[in-house]
C-alpha cells in the first residue's frame, strides 16, 4: 500500500500520464466519445480531451447501500435504470431484491433525474450507438461504476468500448477486461484501499465546475 501512496499529484497529472498509453491518434481520428462515470472522472476526462473536438459527457450513477450499513454498497443504478447487484453481498446480508429495486427506483427518481435537470438542463444521455466510447474515472474501489456504465452503454450497441483509469485494483482489472476492447491504466494495485490514497490532491468537483464542463461540451 505504501508503495503507491500519493503516486499521482492530481487529476491533471494523471491525465497527462494516461495520454502516454491511450492511442491519441485513434482517439482523435475515430472521434471517441469520452464518458465520465463520476464527477472526478469528468474533470479527468476534460484534461484527456484537452483541445480535441471529441465529445465529453457524464453518465449519472447512484450507489445503493445496505439497509443497515450506509458504507456498504450492494448495487448501482444508472440513469437508464440499468442495475448491477453485488450478488455475494446481497446473499451474505440476506437483502431482498425488492429492497434493491425499490431503492434503485427511488435513487433514480430523487437523485439521478435531479442531476439530469441541474447539470444537463433536462437533456437525456446521448445515444452511443455505433460510436467508440471511452469510459473514464479517477480510480475504482469496487468496479461497480464501470460495470454499471458498461451495462448501460453496451445495451446501445456501440462500435467499441474502452476504459481509461489511472489506478484500479488488480482483481477489478481482471473482472473488466473481458467486457471491453482495452483498458488504459497506470497502476493496478493488489491491496487497493481507496482512490484518495493514491493522489496528493483530489479535490471535490463542485456543482459549478460540473455545469461548466458540460455546458462547454454540449
Amino acid at each position: 500500500m505504501q508503495k503507491y501512496k500519493n503516486i499521482l499529484r492530481d487529476r491533471e497529472e494523471a491525465a497527462k500520464k494516461l495520454l502516454d498509453v491511450i492511442p491519441i491518434n485513434k482517439l482523435k481520428e475515430e472521434e471517441w466519445s469520452i464518458i465520465a462515470v463520476s464527477r472526478g472522472g469528468l474533470e479527468l476526462g476534460s484534461f484527456i480531451k484537452g483541445r480535441l473536438q471529441n465529445s465529453l459527457d457524464i453518465l449519472f450513477l447512484e450507489a445503493i447501500m445496505a439497509p443497515h450499513n450506509s458504507e456498504c454498497e450492494i448495487a448501482c443504478v444508472s440513469e437508464s435504470e440499468e442495475i448491477v447487484i453485488n450478488e455475494q453481498l446481497a446473499f451474505a446480508f440476506e437483502i431482498q431484491y425488492d429492497y434493491i429495486y425499490g431503492e434503485a427506483h427511488r435513487k433514480h427518481e430523487e437523485n439521478i433525474l435531479s442531476n439530469i435537470y441541474q447539470y444537463r438542463k433536462g437533456r437525456p444521455f446521448a445515444s452511443v450507438e455505433n460510436q467508440v466510447v471511452l469510459l473514464v474515472d479517477e480510480g475504482s474501489e469496487s468496479g461497480s461504476k464501470f460495470i454499471t456504465s458498461l451495462k448501460t452503454v453496451l445495451a446501445q450497441n456501440p462500435k467499441a468500448v474502452y476504459i481509461a483509469v489511472p489506478v484500479l485494483p488488480s482483481d477489478i482489472l481482471e473482472q473488466l477486461e473481458p467486457f471491453v476492447d482495452d483498458i488504459y491504466f497506470l497502476h493496478d494495485i493488489d491491496d487497493y484501499v481507496e482512490t484518495t490514497l493514491y493522489y496528493e490532491e483530489l479535490e471535490m468537483v463542485s456543482d459549478e465546475r460540473v455545469e461548466k464542463l458540460l455546458e462547454e461540451n454540449r
